[in-house]
């Protein structure tokens, strides 16, 4: 007998499975089942992916010595993408983890395997991301500036995300004490300071940045930000109002003013800026950021009714 034989009449006997039931659960007949099992004829290549999902492995491990039989698909699946790391993998268990608990079907086990296919891609993504990041940072911000500050301010949000701010403000602290002459250097420490929370220390370089740069409408979104989140609603208003003077095509200070509304009760004039947002974005032809704005706005608009 062939490993692939032993290991047809072996994985279904690990599934407590008789030929008949093996030959009901892939339609075929019993005879044939007992075939494959002795090695007299072998299956169609075409129903491989059926004889693997049904014992709970891949068609890689029908013909691996060492095969052995997982409680589910979904799980065999999880350990191919703990080894692979590739996305397509981890769509593959995805795909079967969201069958087994539609069946109502799956075990406390099958959850937390589950859960920790997500924690691995994670894992993955973030690596993956930082990667990206750091590949469109190491091109420079000769050719393209502001897709290259709009890449490190990206980023500082990102590492604030996973606990990493301090790295964030080791890079951008030194050049800002030195005096730095670019805008968006005192802009990223400032930022780094705002996602670990440290309020009043980016509320300090804020306003030793609008020394410096009087005219940046990015400040004053900022100083905002940093008003609403101390809950200083009032003084926030017209940093943003500012902000808009100077550059009305940006969607970030009305986006804060809009969000600082709806958090104080004020759904009407939040649902007012959210759609005017919405449709400065499509006047520039940004069809599909729209939706995000007119959600808000129709959840504001729900509110009113309410």
């Amino acid at each position: 007998m062939t490993v692939f034989s032993k290991n047809l009449k072996r994985l279904r006997i690990a599934k407590n499975l008789t030929q008949e039931q093996a030959a009901e659960a892939l339609g075929i007949s019993t005879q044939t089942v007992s075939r494959w099992e002795c090695n007299t004829t072998l299956p169609d290549v075409t129903i491989l992916p059926k004889i693997a999902a049904l014992y709970c492995v891949t068609i890689d491990d029908l013909y691996k010595e060492t095969s052995v039989a997982y409680a589910n698909y979904a799980q065999r699946l999880c350990s191919v993408f703990e080894n692979s790391h590739k996305p397509e993998d981890f769509l593959r268990a995805d795909v079967e983890y969201k069958k087994l608990l539609k069946s109502g079907e799956h075990t406390t086990e099958d959850l937390r395997s589950y859960g920790f296919l997500y924690q691995k891609m994670m894992q993955v993504c973030i690596k993956k991301a930082e990667e990206i990041f750091n590949q469109a940072i190491q091109q420079g911000p000769a050719e393209a500036p502001e897709a290259y500050w709009a890449t490190q301010r990206q980023k500082i949000y990102f590492l604030s995300q996973i606990g990493r701010n301090q790295e964030c403000i080791e890079k951008f602290l030194p050049l800002v004490e030195a005096d730095s002459i670019e805008l968006q250097e005192w802009i990223c420490l400032i930022q780094a300071y705002f996602f670990a929370k440290d309020y009043d220390t980016a509320w300090k370089w804020i306003k030793k940045a609008e020394e410096k740069f009087p005219e940046s409408a990015m400040l004053h979104i900022y100083a905002g930000d940093v008003l609403r989140a101390t809950k200083h609603y009032d003084k926030a208003f017209p940093h943003w109002e500012r902000a808009l003077e100077m550059e009305p095509d940006w969607t970030a200070a009305a986006w804060s003013m809009a969000c600082c509304y709806e958090e104080l009760g004020n759904y009407a004039k939040a649902y007012e800026i959210y759609n005017q947002i919405a449709g400065n974005l499509k006047i520039q032809g940004f069809e599909a950021e729209v939706d995000l704005p007119r959600a808000r706005a129709n959840k504001c608009r729900e509110r009113i009714s309410q």
